[in-house]
Formats: C-alpha cells, structure tokens, sequence
C-alpha cells in the first residue's frame, strides 16, 4: 500500500513506540514478497532477518538492533508483527457502508449494474461494465472498461494470510490486507468466482483475460494479458502468470511461482514450481505432456510386464 503522501519515519517511530535508528521519509507499507524501494516492512523471526534487511525495503521494523546496509532505517520494538498491524489500521481503517453502491464509488458511462449488488467504498468501475446480480467488489478496487463479472463473484475478498506463532493461544493471528484487486479491461470474469485482495500490494488480472465459473485467485497474484483459465482453477497467492497462460479446469498452483508466457497446464494438474512458458504440460506434479502421456503409456502397461516376468 501506497501512503497518500510521503510519511515521516520519526512520525512513524512515534504511533508505534518504536526506537529509530536512522531518518528519512516512508511512501508506502508492504509485506516481504511486494516491498519497494521506500517501503516499510516488518520481520520478527531471525531465520527472516537477512532476506528482510537486504529487501528492496528502506525500512524495517524489527525486534533487535542489528546492521543494516547504508541508507536503511530500523525501528525496533518488542513485537514487529504488532506494530506494522498498527500502521494498516491507521492508515487504512475498517470503513463500513451501508448503501449497494457506496457514495464514494465511481462508476464509468455506460455501465450496467444489476440490482443486489454491493460496490464498496472508493471502488472504481469503468465504463461499459456489465455488473450481474450479487456480485460483490470490496473497497478500493478498480475495475476497467468493458468488463463483464458474472453473478455471484466477489472481487476484493481478504486475503488468505496469517502470522503465526505456536507459543501463544491463538496460534494463527490474521494479518490486516490494505492491497487492492485491479481488473483491467475487456475482462470476463464467469459465476461465482473469487478473487482476493492483496495483502498489501494489488491483485491483477490482466487486460483480455478471461474466468469460467468457480475460479479463485489468492493474494497479490498478477495473471498477465489474455489468459485463459476454465472452471474450478484454484490459484495461490503471490503467483505470477504471464502473457497467453491457459489452465485448463481443475489445475492446482500452488504459490509464490510464475508460469511462463503462453504456457498450456492440461485439467486436473498441479503446479508445484515455477513452469517454462510456450510447452504444455500434464499431471500432478506436471511434466511435459508428450513426457508425462509416454508415463502414462508405460504404466499402464506395468501388469503386462508383470505377468510376463512372474510367468517365467
């Protein structure tokens, strides 16, 4: 999340009773897998604390003074995680409505909304939109020009993403999104589908793509420009999709991985790492398919072999 203006990191230093070494001027807040140059970002675990400090982020909330490299600031404080929930809350506080169409929305010339469904508070909708019933499109979101979202579909859900600890009862403490889903245009986004916001950056979905019924799409993944993605999809968060992806229906992708340009993932196959583009692929975990479809050949010729070896 982008502040409306730059932050003092004193001021910051100061909402969360924080020790600050270091000075300077914070844009934004981010979790780990989006941080920016300029970006707030917390760590409260030394298994993290290398990959955070060397992070493209200016500052860093942590629990201990350690050394970072030039031009970096700390802000330390008993709990990191506390402290960066705090930072959301304040700039990005729950903000209800009561009303289908939220009287801070924009809505685009020539959009058609169906009656019973919700747009939130500083969402925005282009033009030429065909909104059906019950669809739901959370606070700031954008939606661009001539976008089609089926009935049922929630756009801007929260994000799936929890900090956990196992030495306290709660193990699993929900971390507050402030990210945003941005739908770009000519999208087609079929029945029932749901697509979270990000953590704290954005979700998109690029301009030309196009979403069958019941698909999901986690946190702060990007699905590049015309892609293509059949019923029962479900994707995890921070993945990336490039240019021409088509997932075929029921494919799995797990997280944090990209898959290559105009890559093809046949039904019911699950994608566990990152996938070079331009190939197709089968299974789970994918192969190639012409690999996996000569796998399958031979395996389904294991109780021939069987039975010619146990019968000599």
């Amino acid at each position: 999340m982008q502040f409306p203006s730059p932050v003092s990191i004193q001021w910051i230093a100061e909402l969360i009773n924080a020790k600050l070494i270091g000075d300077g001027s914070a844009t934004g807040i981010n979790e780990i897998h989006k941080v920016e140059k300029g970006d707030l970002v917390f760590v409260d675990h030394p298994k993290y604390y290398d990959k955070c400090i060397n992070s493209a982020a200016t500052f860093i909330i942590i629990n201990k003074a350690v050394n970072v490299p030039e031009g970096k600031a700390l802000l330390i404080v008993d709990n990191p995680f506390e402290a960066y929930c705090k930072i959301v809350d304040h700039f990005r506080p729950f903000e209800p409505c009561s009303k289908n169409i939220s009287d801070s929305a924009v809505v685009g010339e020539g959009t058609f909304i169906y009656p019973n469904s919700f747009i939130g508070n500083h969402v925005s909708v282009g033009k030429n939109c065909i909104i059906y019933p019950n669809v739901s499109i959370m606070d700031h979101c954008i939606i661009g020009n001539n976008v089609i979202i089926q009935s049922g579909t929630v756009i801007g859900s929260n994000a799936f993403y929890y900090n956990t600890k196992k030495d306290r009862e709660l193990w699993y403490k929900k971390m507050p999104d402030c990210g945003r889903v941005i739908i770009e245009d000519f999208v087609e986004i079929g029945a029932g589908c749901t697509i979270d916001r990000g953590v704290s950056h954005d979700t998109i979905i690029g301009k030309g793509t196009k979403m069958d019924n019941m698909i999901h799409i986690g946190h702060d993944t990007v699905l590049g420009k015309n892609c293509l993605l059949a019923a029962q999809v479900g994707i995890a968060g921070v993945v990336t999709l490039k240019d021409g992806v088509t997932l075929w229906g029921q494919v799995g992708v797990s997280k944090t991985l990209t898959i290559g340009e105009n890559a093809v993932i046949y039904g019911q196959s699950g994608v566990g790492g990152d996938v070079e583009g331009g190939k197709a692929y089968l299974g789970s975990p994918i192969l190639e398919a012409k690999e996996k479809s000569r796998e399958l050949v031979w395996v389904k010729r294991i109780p021939e072999l069987w039975e010619k070896v146990m019968g000599k």
